[in-house]
C-alpha cells in the first residue's frame, strides 16, 4: 500500500479522492441519510476539495498520493452526517487562508492580507471559537513581513469591513441585541470519558514522533522546508488551542486538524528508515481511524 501511495499524484487525482470520500460518507450514513445536512455538506466538501489543491501549493510531501489518502481518511473518520455549519465554513475558510498565505509571490501575498482579514472575520462570525487563527496570521505577518504594521493594518481593515457589513445587515433585519455567543468562553463540559478518542492514540503517538524527528534532523532540512514546516506547526497549534478550549464532546472539531495532520504524518512516514515500518505505521493509523469512526456508532471495547 505504501509503495502505491508513494507515486506522484496529479491534478486528476483530486476528483477521484473527492468522489471516493463523498461515496464512503454517503454509504456510512445510508441508514440515516436524512441526517446529512445538505448545506453544510456542500460547504465542507468545497473546503475539503480546496484542501486537496493546497497540498500541491505547500509542496512538503513530494506531491505523492500519501497525504491525499490520509486526508481522505481523516475527513471520513471525523465527519458526522449533521456537521455544524460553523465547522463547515471553517473548513472552507481555512483552505482559502492557507492558499493565500502559501502564495510564493510576496507582492501578491502582501496584497492579499486584506482578503485574509475578511476571511478571518467570516470565520469568526460563523464559528467564534476559531479566534486563535487570528494569532496564527499575526505571527505569520511578524515573521515574514518587512512592513509589519502596514500588513497588520491591512489584515485588521479587512476584518473591519466584513464586521461593518455584517452589523448593517443584521440591523436591517431587526437584530439589534448583542449575541453573547460571540464571546467565546471555554467549554465547561470538559471530556470526562475518552471513548472513542482512545482509538486515536496510535495516531497521536506517531504525530508526536513526527514532530520530534523533524527537530532532531532540523539542521539537515533546507531553509524552505524549515519555514514551511514551522508554518504548518503554527497553524496546527492554533487549531489545537480551539480544540482544547471548546471541543468538549463535539468531535467534529477534529476536522480542523485533518489537513495539517496529513502533512505531518505523511512526511514522517516518508522518512522512516525501513519499509516495513512505513507499511505498518500506515495500516495502524488507518485501522485506528476506522475504529474511531465505528466507535461513534457502536460500543466496541
Amino acid at each position: 500500500m505504501f509503495r502505491l501511495l508513494s507515486k506522484e499524484s496529479n491534478i486528476f487525482s483530486v476528483p477521484v479522492y473527492i468522489g471516493f470520500l463523498l461515496l464512503i460518507v454517503i454509504a456510512f450514513n445510508i441508514l440515516n441519510f436524512s441526517a446529512i445536512d445538505s448545506v453544510s455538506t456542500i460547504i465542507s466538501f468545497c473546503g475539503v476539495a480546496l484542501g486537496y489543491f493546497v497540498f500541491n501549493k505547500i509542496r512538503l510531501t513530494y506531491q505523492t498520493h500519501l497525504p491525499l489518502f490520509l486526508y481522505t481518511f481523516f475527513i471520513f473518520s471525523f465527519y458526522p452526517g449533521d456537521l455544524d455549519i460553523g465547522i463547515a465554513v471553517s473548513l472552507l475558510t481555512n483552505s482559502f487562508l492557507l492558499l493565500i498565505l502559501t502564495t510564493p509571490d510576496d507582492a501578491i501575498r502582501k496584497k492579499n492580507y486584506l482578503l485574509a482579514g475578511a476571511i478571518l472575520a467570516i470565520n469568526f462570525i460563523f464559528l467564534p471559537t476559531v479566534w486563535p487563527l487570528f494569532l496564527f496570521v499575526l505571527l505569520h505577518i511578524v515573521a515574514t513581513s518587512k512592513n509589519i504594521l502596514l500588513n497588520i493594518f491591512r489584515l485588521v481593515f479587512g476584518m473591519v469591513l466584513i464586521y461593518f457589513a455584517y452589523f448593517c445587515v443584521m440591523y436591517f433585519f431587526g437584530f439589534t441585541s448583542f449575541n453573547p455567543e460571540y464571546i467565546p468562553i471555554p467549554s465547561s463540559k470538559f471530556i470526562t470519558g475518552f471513548y472513542p478518542l482512545h482509538f486515536l492514540l496510535p495516531v497521536l503517538v506517531f504525530a508526536l514522533y513526527a514532530v520530534w524527528d523533524h527537530f532532531i534532523h532540523y539542521n539537515e532540512k533546507s531553509p524552505v522546508s524549515r519555514y514551511k514546516y514551522t508554518f504548518i506547526l503554527t497553524f496546527t497549534l492554533a487549531q489545537m488551542i480551539a480544540i482544547v478550549l471548546y471541543m468538549g464532546s463535539h468531535y467534529e472539531y477534529l476536522l480542523l486538524l485533518a489537513f495539517p495532520a496529513s502533512i505531518i504524518l505523511s512526511r514522517a512516514l516518508i522518512f522512516l528508515p525501513k519499509y516495513w515500518m512505513k507499511e505498518s505505521a500506515l495500516w495502524l493509523m488507518i485501522f485506528s481511524l476506522i475504529l474511531f469512526k465505528v466507535g461513534g456508532y457502536f460500543e466496541l471495547f
